[in-house]
């Protein structure tokens, strides 16, 4: 892949300045895991005492609610407790082919959408889905809120009020004075989530995160857990497995963050934004190829010149006064991750430099009615990754490793950086992190799924675990780039999936999938809002609007 050779040529991205992760006693610490056992076998007790869900009145199906107690700090499981909010959907044990059919319930079904900083409460409402209804007819379907997401001890590092700043600039290559803009910026965002959490920032992070999910697994009463992370939520899934390997059933690892030591945080960045670069390219390629359509080019050199002329246009005068650069960027680098959203994205592009700003400002613009929940998800999002790993604390090796990298690979590279800055002048303590793995009959099979022009989470990271997680199995989408494929559009996946959760078959040690189609063009005048399409009831179209928060695995921006 030209991500890999992208990011090789970036060179010197290894950093002297973080050091391997110290022995496995020390990493795991014996008075966590002692407190973890503690906490796990009060919540057994407890159970979850699942009731109505709070604003949740208008949603389809019957989803309900409840809450589970974890410690702050797992070393001090009798000092202070944090709720977490989770929800269920029972399993409804009916074969959506034979209605006369009963299903086996198998257990809970437990899911995390990723982030850091998703919340998995809408999780449940999937099973209303058609191509989800097997899976919801053996399984509970389990979502819940991380600490520090939503209900669950939320984190905030700023002010909702003052978190929307747009319209925003967006440049590939920045200036020296944009920079120390953006350095006074990310060190007031680490200071205020210094101040405005105290002492207590330092226990959110993906160790935690794994700990937390086993307290989950004895609340729900389940001996050994079934279990599906996407995105981040394939990292402390997989330090769950290293940690807790006798308490697995089913692991389903859906585009893989990659695990090594030294791949968590700054590197594994450095590695997404290298990658980005190709996604673009697949994005502009597809525009391109559809110019009869859009009018945008009919190559992609031409579609990038009509995109960069409409980021001019923006810089000079915001659409709507609301949308910028910055929000144009945002918008295709969400395209990136979701092929669905090109038909809307190129729409939106194209009327823009036709004259018609609309469709532009109703995709783009940001909303203050969505501001805390945003400010949440990027507070949670920075306070993991700053306290998962040691992070560079020089400013000169940040701007030494992205200009470099900005030459090859510019669309996400300095998004990037301003998004994880913050990390670099972080007042809370740093985790060591784990070094993944288990081996030979240590834990269950596992299912790997992954694209391969994933850029989000970069194929190498699909690899990686596989090698680490001995016995488990690998299912590929070849030549696609869509980031989850847990339940989307390719049936050959879906195959897999269901395979495994349903009967607990996998394939050999890999198996390879064809693509799945490429989006449809929209004509203008039929184009609207973005969103995986579908048939269904109005139920099921209800809750593929409910879920699609549940099942988004963008990194927080």
């Amino acid at each position: 892949m030209r991500a890999a050779l992208l990011y090789s040529a970036a060179g010197s991205l290894l950093l002297s300045t973080l050091t391997g992760a110290p022995d496995a006693e020390d990493r795991t610490g014996a008075a966590e895991r002692r407190g973890t056992a503690v906490a796990a076998a009060r919540a057994k007790a407890a159970g979850v005492d699942f009731g109505p869900c709070p604003d949740a009145q208008d949603l389809p199906g019957s989803m309900q609610c409840g809450t589970v107690s974890v410690p702050l700090d797992y070393a001090r499981p009798d000092g202070r407790q944090i709720e977490l909010s989770v929800s269920r959907a029972r399993a409804t044990q009916k074969d959506p082919h034979h209605d006369t059919h009963k299903v086996l319930r198998q257990g809970a079904l437990v899911h995390n959408p990723g982030g850091p900083g998703a919340t998995g409460l809408y999780f449940p409402l999937i099973g209303l889905l058609p191509e989800w209804k097997r899976i919801a007819a053996a399984y509970d379907l389990v979502g819940y809120a991380p600490r520090g997401v939503g209900r669950s001890a939320p984190l905030s590092c700023k002010d909702p009020k003052q978190f929307f700043t747009g319209p925003s600039q967006a440049p590939a290559h920045p200036s020296e004075a944009y920079k120390r803009e953006r350095i006074a910026k990310a060190k007031a965002y680490a200071r205020g989530c210094a101040e405005r959490n105290g002492g207590a920032l330092r226990h959110y992070h993906s160790l935690n995160n794994a700990r937390d999910l086993d307290v989950l697994r004895a609340a729900l009463g389940e001996e050994r857990l079934t279990f599906m992370g996407s995105s981040y939520g394939t990292y402390f899934g997989a330090l769950y497995a290293t940690l807790f390997p006798g308490h697995v059933r089913r692991m389903v690892f859906d585009s893989v963050v990659h695990p090594g030591p030294g791949r968590i945080w700054y590197r594994n960045n450095l590695a997404q934004s290298a990658a980005f670069e190709d996604r673009w390219r697949d994005v502009r390629e597809w525009i391109a190829r559809h110019d009869d359509v859009y009018g945008l080019g009919a190559t992609e050199r031409e579609v990038l010149r009509s995109y960069e002329r409409a980021s001019a246009r923006l810089a000079a005068e915001p659409a709507g006064g609301k949308v910028g650069p910055g929000q144009l960027h945002g918008a295709f680098l969400q395209a990136g991750y979701y092929d669905d959203q090109w038909p809307h994205r190129a729409h939106a592009l194209s009327a823009y430099l036709k004259g018609d700003a609309k469709p532009l400002i109703e995709q783009m613009e940001q909303h203050p009615e969505a501001a805390a929940e945003a400010e949440n998800s990027r507070a949670v999002h920075v306070a993991v990754e700053c306290n998962d790993a040691p992070w560079p604390t020089d400013w000169k090796v940040w701007d030494r490793d992205n200009t470099r990298l900005a030459r090859v690979a510019p669309f996400e590279t300095w998004d990037n950086v301003w998004t994880n800055l913050p990390c670099a002048y972080w007042r809370a303590p740093r985790q060591r992190p784990l070094d993944v793995g288990t081996g030979p009959g240590e834990l269950p099979p596992a299912l790997i799924l992954a694209a391969e022009r994933d850029a989000a989470t970069p194929y190498d990271g699909a690899l990686a675990l596989h090698d680490r997680l001995a016995g488990s199995v690998l299912v590929t989408e070849r030549d696609a780039g869509a980031h989850g494929l847990a339940g989307g559009p390719n049936a050959c996946v879906n195959g897999h999936l269901e395979a495994y959760l349903l009967e607990g078959r996998l394939p050999g040690r890999s198996a390879r999938c064809a693509p799945h189609a490429e989006p449809k063009p929209t004509a203008p005048d039929r184009a609207a809002g973005a969103g995986r399409p579908g048939p269904g009831d109005a139920s099921a179209d209800q809750a593929r609007e409910a879920t699609s928060s549940a099942m988004s695995l963008r990194r927080p921006v």
